[in-house]
């Protein structure tokens, strides 16, 4: 458990592709690592979930992520680390979550993970981007559905120019100022997450080498 008896909200945001769920993922192993209790609330999983029903309108996009937020909001009042992964396109339903967890005197963190549209188009594999910017597919974030980019997130990440390593670096170095996490004995990462991320450099190094 966290020292403090307080949780917190590690609230990932950007456009799909951009690398929330991955960076989530790696922050989870690495907080279960330091003792911390987690939770994970993945955007496509509480669609099938939680929100299942919902469409894709403002309000309905609003409604999915009140309830991310308020499972956040539970979770963070309890002494668990809340990790939420999802598009949240609209700023002033990410600033009412935030305003509604720091009144419970729990913290929350917005990490915006920033990646230019024609990366995002590149990695898609199933072509969503390329339909979506040929006007054959509508209502897709980002480009025929606004995103507002945060205003002062925490944490920036520009998943096209950083490596995952680093990422994740900076999100628990966030984190260390912000909370009290547990200290690993050793420096750097945990010997799980150390794995994941050499696993993670090497397939990014095969992609570039068939690529190049």
């Amino acid at each position: 458990m966290i020292r403090n008896k307080k949780g917190f909200t590690l609230w990932f945001t950007g456009l799909s592709g951009a690398g929330k769920t991955t960076l989530a993922g790696f922050v989870e192993q690495e907080l279960r690592a330091r003792g911390v209790s987690v939770e994970v609330l993945d955007g496509d999983e509480i669609r099938t979930n939680l929100s299942k029903g919902l469409g894709f309108s403002k309000e309905d996009r609003d409604t999915n992520i009140r309830r991310i937020g308020y499972v956040c909001r539970l979770l963070s009042r309890n002494g668990v680390a809340a990790i939420s992964a999802a598009i949240s396109p609209y700023r002033e339903v990410r600033d009412e979550v935030r305003r509604l967890i720091e009144a419970d005197g729990a913290t929350f963190i917005e990490v915006y993970v920033k990646c230019p549209i024609e990366v995002l188009a590149e990695r898609d594999v199933k072509g969503l981007y390329k339909k979506a910017l040929a006007g054959e597919l509508k209502g897709f974030t980002g480009v025929s559905d606004p995103y507002e980019e945060p205003l002062a997130p925490e944490v920036v990440i520009e998943s096209n120019r950083e490596t995952v390593e680093s990422s994740v670096t900076k999100i628990i170095r966030e984190l260390e100022q912000r909370v009290q996490l547990p200290q690993l004995k050793a420096s750097g990462h945990s010997g799980a997450v150390r794995t994941a991320l050499d696993a993670e450099g090497l397939e990014t190094l095969a992609q570039a080498l068939m690529l190049a």
